[in-house]
């Protein structure tokens, strides 16, 4: 048997673009693209992973589940599979559907589908599952993200939009030329700026930073953790207390007001709300005065240094930078709220390189020149179905249907669901207290999963459907922070009887008599094809789509790099208002304010979280726990790869845990520790630091969820921090995750370490033979 020569295909992916190495029909070796300049190690984790052993092969479905007088049985996530064919799997999907929008309504239908899929732009499994049910009479759907959702409700209440959290940030080039200090809140953390939604094509972050340092911009990382600011970067560190960001913000807007050196005409001509936030700072309601000895007991940074810090902002250019985890935490609203008014009072915002913007290098193209358009996309047509939740309020809806809750000035209530449809993303990764989820998952009466991998979602559906991987299809890649397209060309056979979600919602729309009005007569590739050309009418520099399909990559000419956010509004707040009530900033929102949320009274609070280090609870519990993105994957994406892997201890997730808190514990380096509170349990590999504060600790997010279920308690074996954090609202204005609100306590592991399962597959049955695969 002759084998075949080597194959070369680059291929893009939300951390780079890649040269595959293909022999004999698998992938062997990857190498980064020539042309990015910093690529990220995450692509070293694709060979043996794509066709390891957690690859779902064929479709399946719950043996419980189709053995109808015993569902309830065996919960989901500890059942067996049953393989069946594709016709018999489709069929039953089909029938599901069908039997729940008839008794009772496309509405008792979910499919969050929450979750960055792959880099391809027709391939994107949310665009495909949400098409195909809009076309079927719609489905209950999220609003906003994990990411950010804090700050997509609250920011359109004071800027009138989203621009400086999605888009239209200051750039990385206005803000070196011209920006002289960048308060860091939350740190500019590397590892999240290797990713990139839509894709990656170079690396550009860090050379950003670099050139601001050249020019004489000082850094200043506001954060428990002196990492979140890379190595390279020449910065001052002022460890921060977590959750304490809106009192130090508070506290800097008082001394700029006590002090006369904010910018009164600014604030007169550009904002509202000053004197009600003035009266705040001052105490006139509650007898507390918001100064820098408040703030000092509070966040433990000296009273000093605050009030160096409020000298530095009026003296110099300053940008105002808070990254997304700041918001994921009770009343994550607030340090937004503050940071804007505190770049207000400085008179910075809409001048080059100064003013405010929140997520700089939670994602690489953020601060980077944006095209001035967008890319098209696979159209999803329209939603019949008006009921949608919040995000993160998904165990809720699960468990409480018919129950009322309060979300950004209204009252609604969760819809019954019957069915949940989930095709892209992991919820076991994304969603807080996972105990919690695993009860409100067994509610529904069918779970349908499309996946490629057995992680946990997959582990807890009824049917589950395996799709292809990006390497496996024709796709595109556009990105619109990047002056990168990539063609996307297949690379690799389908694995075993994976399908592509194109292809399966295809097959479900012919039977349910759809299929023309989801298809439109194309097929995949007829698809890419068209959005291609599609993005040819939007930039006709590109060249015919057969020589970009030849050439695999093409670029072109970024746009000039001089935008700064609200830079029109400042020339002329009368000719270019915001899209606010009053036209104008709003550092004081009569429309929040008459909702009635103590929590979230109009204009920036501090209020105090249920946990933090400042709370009785920290008695009992004693440790603030961050869970940051991974720096060795993308969420929980390749958790079963050879980076990710190789950064475990003892085959758990890694925590970071300061040297004397460890001492106190009696734990060293290497130890396997739990770490627990009133919610759940889990095990990791413990990595003495000095690089936070004593009594915070760091557990990424990302390792797939592996229980173990012993005398009605759980244990998480591999170290997800979802097992600890709590299910609750940020607020009742954006209902956000409030995950990095979470105090545990640590403790040496002493009993024999339980065997790792989540890279192993479930119980499989052929149904003739009922054996196990």
């Amino acid at each position: 048997m002759s084998l075949s020569p080597e194959r070369k295909i680059l291929t893009s992916t939300h951390w780079g673009i890649y040269e595959l190495h293909i022999e004999n029909s698998a992938l062997v070796a990857v190498k980064p693209w020539a042309e990015d300049p910093e690529p990220s190690p995450i692509g070293q984790s694709l060979p043996g992973a794509i066709d390891g052993p957690v690859r779902i092969a064929r479709p399946l479905i719950r043996k419980g589940w189709l053995d109808k007088t015993s569902r309830e049985a065996t919960p989901r996530g500890r059942d067996a599979f049953i393989e069946v064919s594709w016709d018999e799997a489709l069929g039953i999907v089909a029938a599901e559907l069908d039997r729940v929008r008839q008794q009772y309504g496309n509405q008792a239908i979910y499919a969050g589908s929450y979750g960055w899929a792959s880099a391809g732009r027709f391939h994107h499994a949310q665009s495909q599952i949400h098409r195909f049910l809009n076309l079927i009479g719609g489905y209950t759907s999220s609003e906003n993200t994990y990411s950010s959702a804090a700050g997509e409700v609250v920011l359109p209440y004071i800027i009138g939009n989203q621009y400086g959290l999605v888009s239209h940030y200051t750039t990385w080039e206005q803000i070196a030329s011209h920006g002289e200090l960048v308060l860091a809140f939350g740190g500019l953390p590397g590892r999240n700026s290797q990713i990139q939604g839509g894709g990656v094509g170079r690396h550009l972050h860090n050379a950003s930073l670099q050139r601001a340092v050249e020019q004489g911009v000082r850094f200043i990382n506001l954060s428990p953790c002196r990492d979140d600011m890379p190595e390279n970067i020449p910065s001052e560190w002022l460890p921060l207390r977590p959750t304490t960001d809106s009192a130090l913000l508070l506290a800097l807007c008082f001394e700029l007001i006590q002090q006369q050196r904010y910018d009164k005409a600014f604030i007169e001509r550009c904002t509202v709300g000053f004197e009600q936030i003035s009266a705040y700072l001052r105490g006139d309601n509650d007898g507390i005065v918001k100064d820098a000895a408040w703030a000092a007991a509070i966040c433990q940074i000296p009273e000093v240094k605050i009030r160096e810090l409020a000298d530095l902002i009026a003296s110099h250019r300053t940008m105002v930078m808070v990254n997304w985890a700041i918001q994921r935490a009770e009343f994550g609203e607030q340090p937004y709220w503050a940071a804007v008014t505190l770049a207000a009072l400085s008179g910075d915002i809409g001048l080059p390189g100064g003013g405010f913007g929140f997520g700089y290098a939670c994602l690489n193209g953020v601060g980077q020149n944006e095209l001035g358009y967008r890319w098209p996309s696979l159209p999803q047509g329209k939603n019949p179905v008006a009921e949608s939740i919040p995000v993160a309020r998904l165990a809720d809806m699960l468990l409480a249907p018919g129950d009322e809750y309060d979300f950004n000035g209204m009252t609604r209530r969760y819809p019954d669901i019957r069915l949940v449809y989930w095709a892209g993303g992991n919820p076991f990764h994304h969603h807080q207290d996972l105990n919690r989820l695993v009860k409100a998952w067994q509610q529904p009466e069918t779970i349908i999963v499309q996946e490629p991998f057995w992680n946990a979602t997959a582990r807890h559906g009824d049917i589950i459907l395996p799709v292809t991987t990006s390497f496996e299809r024709n796709d595109i890649a556009l990105v619109n922070r990047d002056n990168t397209i990539v063609a996307m060309k297949k690379a690799l056979p389908a694995f075993r009887e994976a399908r592509d979600d194109y292809h399966i919602f295809q097959s479900i729309a012919q039977q349910l008599g759809i299929e023309e009005n989801f298809t439109l007569g194309r097929t995949a590739e007829e698809w890419v094809e068209d959005l291609y050309e599609q993005s040819r009418k939007r930039n006709p520099l590109l060249p015919p789509f057969d020589q970009f399909w030849q050439e695999e990559v093409v670029t072109f000419a970024q746009p000039a790099s001089h935008y700064n956010l609200l830079e029109d509004f400042r020339a002329d707040p009368a000719r270019c208002p915001l899209m606010t009530a009053s036209g104008r900033i709003e550092l004081y929102s009569q429309s929040v304010a008459d909702y009635g949320y103590t929590e979230c009274p109009g204009h920036a609070v501090w209020r105090e979280p249920e946990e933090w280090l400042g709370s009785p609870l920290a008695r009992t519990y004693p440790i603030h726990l961050l869970s940051p993105q991974p720096a060795d994957k993308l969420h929980s994406q390749y958790d079963h790869g050879k980076v990710s892997q190789s950064a475990k201890i003892h085959g758990r997730n890694r925590l970071l845990m300061h040297p004397l808190d460890a001492q106190h514990r009696g734990i060293v380096a290497g130890d396997v520790v739990r770490i627990f509170n009133s919610r759940g349990q889990c095990l990791a590999g413990v990595k003495l630091s000095d690089a936070m504060m004593p009594g915070v600790a760091q557990l990424p997010t990302g390792a797939w969820f592996d229980p173990s279920y012993q005398d009605g308690e759980c244990l998480d074996k591999q170290g997800n921090p979802n097992v600890l954090t709590q299910d609750k609202g940020s607020s009742r204005l954006s209902q956000g995750p409030s995950c990095n609100s979470l105090l545990v306590e640590i403790e040496r592991y002493i009993s024999r370490l339980p065997e790792i399962t989540a890279f192993t597959p479930p119980q499989i049955l052929r149904r003739c033979q009922n054996v196990k695969e």
